[in-house]
């Protein structure tokens, strides 16, 4: 009986180790024992182990079928046999049990029946803690530095482990083992080996959670977090919005002399945070976001869901950031695909974009200024357009938007068939023109140099400031667009 009432207390306190239900266990005991008694008896035989609550031990049992004719001597038994040996009021389709002796099973089944009750245990163990991470995605934890595997970081998080891959580390971020790290849970997977648990400190809603966490008036509800962006470990930017008018959202975030603020830079290792006030008017969020240069206004295209954003020449590098980093921010903060431009270079684009529009023929006095204000910055654009397009336009003579459009599409197939058209004396230019690697001139195309005049009107500093390239790469650009345009002068 000692041994019987050793497995009942091992049981019961494995149970209460390992936080699993005893149910779970008997069933896991079960299992093996009845594994390893096929292995020994046979597997042809049809037998059942069962926990034996009241003696502790569990128990083989071997069941035959009684019949009037045995076809399966294993598993099946006349009823005279079966009256004999086992009741005597038994009929044929009864099914009588024996108990057999377990001890038999030998050593090597008790070892098969200890590796199944292992794996049972380690099944249980991990749906226990599937089930208790799999609806805790989001939320931040505290984990310790375990190991380092391909560049991931293995935490360990009390009663399991978890993963941070090196995507979702903070580049600049160095641990070592056994350093203490904070996290937030990205997402959990059920595999074969345990849960696999997967954090993040580069995502943009760890951030958030961090201000959660750190500002009461974000978790009472008074203040919202709108919207987040960031480059991780560079820059990032949040919108808020308080839902109270007595209580600035950018001032409870930020806390008395920085100090809410200053909690998540100092978690996020000195990544620089800008915070702005979130509003429902995208031009005034747009300027907003792009904190801490001033704009001056804002053109907006509904159609492409871009801003032509134009600020003063002193802001340029403020608005466009190191890299472009901070027009970048802006843009994934708002949603809008945003274009700066400084006062010079918009006023020089605006005056080429009005003499071409001039050049059209057919046109009308005031009918450039019209088009423009319309969004029309180029003879493609009208050309493309249609006749109710223009008629809609007001003040526009209707009567002359046929010859509007002859002159602009006759105009339009010259451009094509040409890498530069004259609009009034100034002479607009493709940038595949210049002596450049094809790699910066695709980088000037995607930040909006698409003309020599653009290039010409901004110096080698800014370029590098707005595009990311090297200073003398940037050098490079702005000798190639002076050479060309020293040719066009004198050819």
């Amino acid at each position: 009986m000692g041994i019987r009432f050793d497995l009942d207390q091992i049981i019961n306190q494995v149970g209460r180790d390992k936080g699993i239900n005893k149910q779970v266990l008997i069933e896991a005991l079960e299992s093996a024992v009845l594994s390893a008694a096929k292995k020994h008896f046979g597997h042809n035989l049809n037998l059942e182990a069962m926990y034996n609550n009241e003696l502790g031990e569990i128990e083989v049992h071997e069941f035959r079928t009684v019949v009037e004719r045995v076809e399966d001597p294993v598993t099946q038994i006349t009823l005279a046999d079966a009256r004999r040996e086992f009741d005597p009021d038994c009929e044929v389709g009864d099914e009588l049990g024996r108990k057999l002796n377990s001890t038999e099973l030998g050593r090597i089944a008790a070892q098969k029946a200890k590796q199944v009750i292992v794996q049972k245990l380690r099944d249980a163990e991990r749906d226990l803690i599937y089930g208790e991470y799999k609806d805790r995605k989001g939320e931040i934890v505290n984990g310790i530095v375990q190991r380092f595997e391909r560049g991931s970081i293995i935490v360990n998080l009390g009663r399991t482990d978890a993963i941070l891959p090196q995507r979702e580390q903070i580049q600049r971020e160095r641990y070592r083992q056994g350093e203490r790290v904070r996290a937030m849970i990205l997402d959990i997977y059920p595999v074969s080996r345990g849960p696999q648990i997967v954090l993040t400190r580069s995502h943009p809603e760890f951030m958030r959670k961090l201000f959660e966490i750190g500002v009461p008036e974000i978790s009472e509800g008074i203040v919202e977090i709108r919207a987040v962006a960031r480059e991780p470990g560079e820059r990032a930017k949040i919108a808020v919005y308080s839902n109270d008018p007595n209580v600035d959202p950018v001032g409870a975030c930020v806390g008395i002399k920085g100090t809410r603020v200053q909690a998540v830079v100092s978690e996020l290792r000195g990544e620089k945070i800008d915070i702005v006030t979130w509003t429902p008017d995208a031009p005034s969020f747009v300027a907003r976001a792009l904190s801490p240069a001033d704009v001056v206004r804002v053109v907006v295209d509904e159609e492409e869901h871009a801003m032509e954003v134009v600020v003063a020449d002193d802001q340029l590098s403020l608005a466009i950031g190191r890299k472009g980093q901070n027009v970048k921010l802006a843009s994934k903060l708002t949603g809008w695909r945003i274009d700066v431009r400084s006062e010079s270079v918009a006023e020089e684009e605006s005056k080429r974009a009005r003499k071409a529009l001039e050049s059209i023929p057919g046109i009308g006095f005031g009918e450039p200024e019209l088009l423009y204000q319309e969004g029309y910055r180029s003879i493609p654009e009208v050309a493309a357009a249609t006749v109710e397009d223009l008629t809609a336009i007001e003040g526009v003579d209707p009567e002359r938007v046929a010859d509007i459009l002859a002159g602009a599409r006759q105009l339009a197939e010259q451009l094509a068939q040409s890498t530069e058209i004259d609009t009034g004396g100034e002479r607009v230019t493709d940038i595949d023109q210049l002596i450049l690697p094809l790699e910066i001139k695709t980088l000037l195309m995607e930040n909006g140099f698409d003309s020599i005049q653009s290039l010409a009107a901004i110096s080698a500093e800014d370029l590098t400031e707005r595009t990311g390239l090297r200073p003398e790469e940037a050098e490079m650009v702005c000798s190639a667009t002076e050479a060309f345009l020293r040719f066009q002068k004198n050819p």
